[in-house]
């Protein structure tokens, strides 16, 4: 396995990052490199924070980190000053680069000794769980990047992959792109969602190309009949981030756009689970298949392995698989048990079927908010949907959705009646609170934390 200095090295194209000047790139990325090669000589290599808005630094930024084999982490430089405050006192970083238009700064010396000090890779801090309001970082190596990279490239029988990349770097779906196309000899698109939205495409040969998306960007992108036919161009789409609904699914299929329905998370390196185009188009919607470095199987309560379409909680065996979490690593480094329940299928297919810890149980009834989103899509009269349980002393909980109407004038009501026709009586919702926005994520994922504070202050405000 390369290193990501002999990556660096190696890299013969000077052409490799569309939009931008790739000899600046491999000129900026030495030069930081040295700079932090002599700042380790002087003792333990210091943590960075990375959060360069700019795309060429951020990535000659990363790849330098890596190969002076410094901790690096890699942050949202839009984070508010109570985010940034949590990262800064658990990192106590060294060297700042980014956030905003500050230089990089050494900071104080704090004799600082990470988790693993003779690792033999660079240690990669990669963040999760903003959206619940804590931030985490969870810890990857380039090794086990690599075999997210690996696993990829072998599922889909590639040599090099080409990526378009409109996914912020930072997060692991930005990232893991940049790895693919820079570890493989691949190019490697970035632009802006909004430069795409608003018509300012990068002059490349679709077909030869990957870009991944989530749901409201596939949304968004399929309401303009000109982005839906740039789109049906690509070689892969690959859909990931949250549940899309099955209306979107319809919508995409319709064009032909070649979507491949993926499943996996930070902690895994991106994705475990692809469904291929092919099989998209002809009708499926799964994740698909489980990718060649990873193995998922099906466990009840008990821990007990379940078999085909056994609905269950999922556990993963990956070697991608994250060290545990800043500043901990976990004492099973090959397992990891999520929240998400599913069930593998005859053929091998990864189902999902919701979070765990989504779960409304309502009246003694077990409801998963995935299919009750889906139906609500469904009847065309919501531009956007989350369902959350809000505890009620005679149900338990109490379904209520909080969405956003496509027209001013439609009502709860109306919504309601078309759901008599799909859904039971009880996965109707009681409350329904109209929004302008829902608070999500740049990958699509709703803060439930939120929308509970939202619908709490709404049904207080209804009774007084």
């Amino acid at each position: 396995m390369e290193r990501p200095l002999d990556c660096l090295n190696n890299l013969a194209q000077d052409d490799w990052l569309i939009g931008y000047n790739s000899h600046q790139f491999n000129k900026l990325a030495q030069e930081l490199y040295l700079e932090l090669t002599h700042l380790s000589a002087c003792g333990t290599a210091p943590k960075i924070i990375l959060a360069e808005r700019e795309p060429l630094r951020f990535l000659a930024s990363f790849i330098a980190a890596c190969a002076a084999n410094c901790p690096v982490f890699l942050c949202n430089p839009d984070w508010g000053t109570q985010e940034w405050q949590q990262v800064f006192d658990l990192v106590q970083p060294d060297i700042i680069l980014g956030v905003g238009n500050r230089e990089c700064g050494i900071g104080n010396g704090n004799n600082y000794q990470c988790p693993m000090p003779n690792a033999p890779w660079p240690m990669i801090m990669i963040s999760t769980g903003g959206s619940s309001g804590q931030i985490k970082f969870a810890i990857h190596t380039w090794e086990t990047l690599i075999a997210s990279v690996q696993g990829f490239t072998e599922y889909f029988q590639l040599k090099q992959v080409n990526s378009f990349c409109v996914l912020p770097l930072y997060h692991v779906s930005g990232l893991m792109q940049f790895m693919r196309s820079f570890n493989s000899g691949g190019k490697l698109a970035i632009l802006p969602f909004k430069a795409v939205e608003a018509g300012q495409i990068l002059n490349i040969k679709q077909s030869e190309f990957f870009i991944s998306l989530v749901p409201t960007q596939l949304q968004r992108l399929l309401e303009n009949p000109e982005l839906t036919e740039w789109l049906s161009q690509f070689n892969t789409v690959l859909l990931g981030g949250a549940p899309a609904w099955n209306e979107l699914l319809e919508k995409a299929r319709f064009h032909r756009i070649r979507l491949a329905l993926t499943y996996g998370m930070t902690e895994t390196a991106s994705q475990i689970a692809t469904l291929k185009p092919d099989d998209f188009l002809s009708g499926k919607i799964s994740s698909g298949q489980i990718l060649p470095h990873a193995k998922v199987t099906i466990r009840n309560q008990q821990g007990e392995i379940l078999n085909s379409n056994q609905i269950g909680n999922i556990t993963i065996h990956a070697q991608s698989l994250a060290l545990g979490y800043y500043a901990k690593t976990g004492e099973n480094q090959d397992i990891f048990q999520v929240d998400d329940l599913g069930f593998l299928d005859g053929q091998g297919n990864l189902n999902i079927v919701g979070r765990s810890s989504d779960k409304i149980i309502t009246g003694g009834e077990n409801i998963y908010p995935a299919e009750i989103e889906s139906a609500i899509q469904a009847t065309q009269m919501v531009a956007d949907i989350c369902v959350i349980g809000i505890p009620d002393k005679h149900w338990g909980q109490v379904l209520t959705a909080i969405y956003i109407p496509k027209q001013s004038d439609t009502s709860a009501l109306k919504i309601q009646t078309l759901l008599k026709k799909k859904l039971s009586k009880f996965k109707i919702p009681k409350y329904w609170i109209p929004q302008q926005n829902l608070p999500r994520n740049s990958q699509g994922k709703i803060n439930r934390q939120q929308l509970q504070e939202i619908a709490t202050e709404f049904l207080q405000n209804s009774i007084t």
